[in-house]
Protein backbone atom coordinates (compact mmCIF):
# COMPACT_ATOMS: atom_id res chain seq x y z
CA UNK A 1 0.00 0.00 0.00
CA UNK A 2 1.38 3.36 -1.03
CA UNK A 3 1.23 6.17 1.51
CA UNK A 4 1.84 9.80 0.61
CA UNK A 5 2.40 12.74 2.92
CA UNK A 6 2.61 16.39 1.88
CA UNK A 7 4.32 19.24 3.71
CA UNK A 8 5.51 22.76 3.06
CA UNK A 9 2.24 24.62 2.81
CA UNK A 10 1.58 27.88 4.60
CA UNK A 11 0.63 31.52 4.33
CA UNK A 12 2.58 33.69 1.90
CA UNK A 13 2.11 37.10 0.32
CA UNK A 14 1.40 37.48 -3.37
CA UNK A 15 4.63 37.30 -5.33
CA UNK A 16 6.23 35.00 -2.77
CA UNK A 17 7.41 31.41 -3.05
CA UNK A 18 6.78 28.08 -1.38
CA UNK A 19 8.16 24.60 -1.93
CA UNK A 20 5.85 21.69 -1.31
CA UNK A 21 7.23 18.24 -0.56
CA UNK A 22 5.61 14.83 -0.72
CA UNK A 23 7.18 11.73 0.82
CA UNK A 24 6.14 8.32 -0.47
CA UNK A 25 6.32 4.99 1.33
CA UNK A 26 5.34 1.52 0.16
CA UNK A 27 5.15 0.54 -3.48
CA UNK A 28 7.86 1.42 -6.00
CA UNK A 29 8.20 5.19 -6.17
CA UNK A 30 10.68 5.12 -9.03
CA UNK A 31 8.12 3.33 -11.22
CA UNK A 32 5.25 5.69 -10.45
CA UNK A 33 4.08 8.73 -12.32
CA UNK A 34 3.38 11.46 -9.78
CA UNK A 35 1.14 14.48 -9.82
CA UNK A 36 0.14 17.56 -7.88
CA UNK A 37 -3.48 18.63 -7.74
CA UNK A 38 -5.26 21.39 -5.83
CA UNK A 39 -8.73 22.12 -4.58
CA UNK A 40 -9.98 25.57 -3.65
CA UNK A 41 -13.09 26.07 -1.49
CA UNK A 42 -16.25 25.47 -3.48
CA UNK A 43 -14.33 24.23 -6.51
CA UNK A 44 -13.48 20.85 -7.98
CA UNK A 45 -10.03 19.36 -7.61
CA UNK A 46 -7.84 20.46 -10.53
CA UNK A 47 -4.59 19.33 -12.09
CA UNK A 48 -1.47 21.37 -11.36
CA UNK A 49 1.58 19.39 -12.52
CA UNK A 50 2.76 15.86 -13.21
CA UNK A 51 6.06 14.10 -13.74
CA UNK A 52 7.11 10.79 -15.27
CA UNK A 53 9.01 7.96 -13.58
CA UNK A 54 12.50 9.44 -13.95
CA UNK A 55 11.44 13.02 -14.52
CA UNK A 56 12.02 13.10 -18.27
CA UNK A 57 8.47 14.27 -18.94
CA UNK A 58 6.58 16.98 -17.09
CA UNK A 59 3.15 18.49 -17.63
CA UNK A 60 1.71 21.72 -16.23
CA UNK A 61 -1.66 23.38 -16.04
CA UNK A 62 -1.59 26.54 -18.15
CA UNK A 63 -1.99 29.01 -15.30
CA UNK A 64 1.09 27.70 -13.44
CA UNK A 65 3.40 27.23 -16.42
CA UNK A 66 6.53 29.29 -15.94
CA UNK A 67 5.83 29.80 -12.22
CA UNK A 68 5.72 26.25 -10.79
CA UNK A 69 8.29 23.47 -11.21
CA UNK A 70 7.67 19.83 -10.40
CA UNK A 71 10.62 17.58 -9.60
CA UNK A 72 11.42 14.30 -7.90
CA UNK A 73 14.24 12.53 -6.10
CA UNK A 74 13.80 8.79 -6.55
CA UNK A 75 16.65 8.00 -4.18
CA UNK A 76 14.72 9.71 -1.38
CA UNK A 77 11.17 8.82 -2.50
CA UNK A 78 10.39 12.52 -2.62
CA UNK A 79 8.25 14.67 -4.90
CA UNK A 80 8.49 18.46 -4.93
CA UNK A 81 6.58 21.44 -6.24
CA UNK A 82 8.46 24.73 -6.32
CA UNK A 83 5.94 27.55 -6.52
CA UNK A 84 7.15 31.04 -7.42
CA UNK A 85 5.32 34.30 -8.14
CA UNK A 86 2.34 33.06 -6.16
CA UNK A 87 -1.05 34.67 -6.72
CA UNK A 88 -4.14 34.76 -4.50
CA UNK A 89 -5.88 32.46 -6.99
CA UNK A 90 -3.30 29.79 -6.14
CA UNK A 91 -4.88 29.47 -2.69
CA UNK A 92 -6.03 25.87 -2.24
CA UNK A 93 -5.32 22.58 -0.56
CA UNK A 94 -2.56 20.89 -2.56
CA UNK A 95 -2.44 17.12 -2.91
CA UNK A 96 0.20 14.79 -4.26
CA UNK A 97 -0.92 11.66 -6.05
CA UNK A 98 0.68 8.45 -7.31
CA UNK A 99 0.07 6.39 -10.42
CA UNK A 100 2.17 3.22 -10.13
CA UNK A 101 3.42 1.45 -13.24
CA UNK A 102 1.67 3.83 -15.62
CA UNK A 103 2.58 6.97 -17.57
CA UNK A 104 1.95 10.60 -16.74
CA UNK A 105 -1.67 11.72 -16.56
CA UNK A 106 -3.38 15.06 -16.00
CA UNK A 107 -6.65 13.42 -14.90
CA UNK A 108 -7.25 13.03 -11.18
CA UNK A 109 -9.39 9.93 -11.64
CA UNK A 110 -6.42 8.08 -13.11
CA UNK A 111 -4.36 8.34 -9.90
CA UNK A 112 -4.53 5.54 -7.37
CA UNK A 113 -3.10 7.00 -4.18
CA UNK A 114 -3.45 10.40 -2.57
CA UNK A 115 -1.94 12.30 0.32
CA UNK A 116 -3.94 14.17 2.93
CA UNK A 117 -3.15 17.57 1.44
CA UNK A 118 -1.39 20.73 2.60
CA UNK A 119 -2.97 24.18 2.72
CA UNK A 120 -1.48 27.00 0.67
CA UNK A 121 -2.85 30.48 1.29
CA UNK A 122 -1.69 33.47 -0.75
CA UNK A 123 -2.67 36.89 0.55
CA UNK A 124 -3.10 39.87 -1.74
Amino acid sequence: QVQLGESGGGLVQAGGSLRLSCVASGGTFSRSAMGWFRQAPGKEREFVAAISWIGAQTEYEDSVTGRFTISRDNAKNMLYLQMNSLKPEDTAVYYCASRPERPVSTTSGEYDYWGQGTQVTVSA
